[in-house]
């Protein structure tokens, strides 16, 4: 079985969606055999890739940072889209952590990178705003030896 993570920026500037959503598609539907998908379905990246994933035929494994992970969408719509993921993953993984802090985003991520063969990274390359980003979990991932694919529009900086 195939099992490819994601990691990601939550904000994907307009100009770089294209091209972050093409590669993400040709990494999950290009493979033969099973695939297993994990995602902790924050907006952006990973709920673009989760929603990919599926339609790839990919079997979806959420990975959810705290018990009060849903306080953290800021409006009904992206935690619409999150409930709606949510249901359709074959297995759900809940970590400890009471309240979403940067630790309990960190943990996540590096569950992630421990579980999968291959990290798919939706990242523009600059070093983490805050424990457990993007750049974090791509350098934990690098040094547990994972195979890194970064995926960026060259030349677009995240707002």
């Amino acid at each position: 079985m195939n099992r490819i993570g994601v990691t990601g920026h939550r904000s994907i500037p307009a100009e770089a969606e294209a091209h972050v959503r093409a590669g993400l598609r040709a990494a999950l539907c290009g493979l033969d055999g099973a695939t297993q998908a994990f995602s902790s379905l924050a907006v952006g990246a990973d709920q673009i890739f989760a929603d990919l994933a599926l339609t790839c035929g990919a079997e979806l494994t959420v990975v959810i940072p705290s018990g009060d992970y849903e306080a953290c969408f800021e409006n009904a719509a992206d935690l619409a889209r999150y409930r709606t993921l949510k249901a359709r993953a074959v297995r759900e993984v809940r970590l400890d952590f009471p309240h979403s802090t940067d630790e309990a985003y960190y943990a996540a991520g590096a569950y992630i990178a421990d579980h999968c063969d291959r990290l798919l990274a939706v990242w523009d390359g600059l070093p983490s705003r805050g424990l457990g980003g993007t750049g974090d979990i791509v350098t934990y991932a690098r040094t547990l030896g994972r195979p890194v694919t970064v995926i960026w529009r060259d030349g677009v900086l995240r707002g």
